[in-house]
């Protein structure tokens, strides 16, 4: 196995970092702050994207910094996965960076979807815009009523009726559906069909978000905070019609795209972990060194030494893990790697919430307030806990793989 980025991959990386560095840190606390002073709450109707937004994206796009997560070398960056995932640690460092590279999640999954399982017309009509930064896109998939763990639960439908699927249920957790870009969804749903096995009765369905039918209830706090502009909403869909071409790759295939579309998901994911837990470590080590407290520096009580020590070693696990879940990915495929993804999907997010904890510790009452960007790495590493699958399943799977090697199928 060779973890060694090549050498475009490396460039790329630090190009990103600089970028960084020079545009969107100095800037990014003013940022988040202006966007605290205006918030709405849960009024996503009156949520509004700040103009530096904009300005950073056409900057970053005008130095070739774009699309990098797509491996496409006319469409993207044609990195490879493993490529990708430096460029990805080096976005984890700031909340603001991944959009401003138009590499943000749920936006880069659904471009990835569509690349890979759309027909011509779907990659006209969406994967252009989405690919130009100039419109938003959501994923509907978790529901409130059903134990969305088990996405073989799915409550919601979408039906063959002659040259349309009406689309009913309700989707809840639906990233991205608060902005006022968000103009796309991918809706996944049960299409029964008694012939086939329960693996084969889902379907991913493109459906405008202007269509009669679709209802936003509400915009879901996590912890307190509704990430405007953002937004993880509510989504009803009562009778929505949209034309039969709007399956992506036909009915029936949804578990199929979806084991293709979280895989090089979840390494962006999880390297992003590891960009804000260096991030994070830093913020603490600079604050143990600055800071004193009984005659010495905070660095040289408590076991802060110790607590260090332990986060380097976890951090660097974990990018281990990462990048060999990557390397796997680009040279067996994404069945092959179905460990490896669990795996990190379990380590990373639970790594960030340990180091992002002492960061918050050493940091006192400054760790708990908006001064730092510690309490949305917290935000985010807590929500990772349970986003694309939570822990206990990602065990689960990892288990039953392990077992499978002893003849155990259950």
């Amino acid at each position: 196995m060779d973890f060694q980025p090549s050498e475009r991959a490396a460039q790329t990386a630090q190009r990103v970092r600089s970028f960084i560095d020079t545009h969107i840190a100095p800037i990014e606390a003013e940022h988040w702050a202006g966007i605290l002073k205006r918030r709405h709450g849960g009024e996503w109707t009156e949520w509004q994207i700040p103009p530096r937004v904009e300005a950073l994206k056409a900057q970053a796009r005008a130095e070739g910094l774009w699309n990098l997560f797509l491996p496409d070398a006319e469409l993207g960056a044609g990195l490879s996965v493993l490529d990708y995932a430096f460029s990805a640690e080096q976005t984890g460092r700031s909340m603001m960076a991944p959009e401003i590279f138009n590499c943000n999640a749920p936006d880069s999954g659904n471009m990835e979807v569509i690349w890979k399982y759309g027909n011509a017309e779907q990659k006209e009509k969406w994967l252009k815009p989405l690919l130009a930064g100039e419109i938003r896109s959501v994923f509907f998939m978790t529901e409130p009523d059903v134990a969305s763990s088990d996405a073989t639960n799915m409550a919601a439908t979408a039906v063959i009726d002659g040259d349309h699927i009406v689309l009913n249920g309700k989707k809840w957790w639906s990233s991205g559906v608060g902005d006022p870009r968000c103009k796309i969804g991918i809706f996944m749903a049960l299409t029964p069909d008694e012939s086939k096995d329960r693996h084969h009765q889902h379907s991913m369905v493109l459906v405008p978000m202007d269509t009669p039918g679709v209802e936003i209830q509400r915009m879901l706090p996590v912890f307190g905070e509704y990430d405007e502009p953002h937004g993880h909403g509510e989504v009803h869909f009562h009778n929505v019609r949209v034309p039969i071409g709007n399956f992506i790759s036909g009915p029936g295939r949804g578990f199929e795209i979806a084991q293709g579309r979280l895989g090089p998901g979840r390494i962006h994911h999880c390297m992003r972990c590891i960009g804000a837990a260096e991030k994070s470590l830093e913020l603490a080590i600079q604050r143990g060194l600055e800071r004193t407290a009984f005659r010495k520096p905070l660095i040289d009580l408590g076991g802060n030494r110790e607590r260090i020590a332990e986060c380097r070693v976890a951090i660097d696990q974990a990018r281990l893990l990462t990048l060999q879940a990557a390397w796997k990915i680009d040279t067996l495929g994404v069945m092959s790697a179905l460990t490896d993804v669990s795996a990190i999907k379990v380590v990373a997010p639970s790594m960030l919430q340990h180091v992002v904890d002492f960061a918050i510790q050493i940091h006192g009452g400054a760790g708990v307030s908006h001064d730092t960007p510690l309490t949305m790495f917290f935000n985010q590493a807590r929500s990772l806990r349970l986003a694309d699958g939570p822990d206990e399943v990602h065990k689960g799977m990892i288990a039953r793989l392990e077992l499978m090697k002893y003849g155990v199928k259950r």
